[in-house]
């Protein structure tokens, strides 16, 4: 799974847990409802300001959300090579 479809997944699941829409989402962390779109659609990169930006809106430390986005990569990973097996 690549970086950016892994953290997309991981926003989307954080924001919908916390009843949050992309709307509410964005205006929180100052970007544009449409990157949040996109991102959690894993169509672009994030850089290390917007997920300070967004962690903040989710009231999470942004080694969380990475945390939870490496971890997300690393259970597809084995679940990839399970399935080869």
């Amino acid at each position: 799974m690549e970086p950016e479809v892994a953290f997309g997944q991981v926003l989307k699941s954080l924001r919908k847990a916390r009843g949050l829409s992309q709307e509410r989402l964005a205006l929180d962390a100052g970007i544009e409802r449409n990157y949040i779109s996109l991102l959690e659609r894993g169509r672009n990169s994030v850089s290390v300001k917007i997920i300070f930006k967004i962690a903040g809106a989710l009231r999470i430390q942004p080694s969380v959300l990475l945390g939870m986005v490496e971890e997300k990569m690393a259970a597809s990973s084995t679940q990839l090579t399970c399935e080869s097996a």
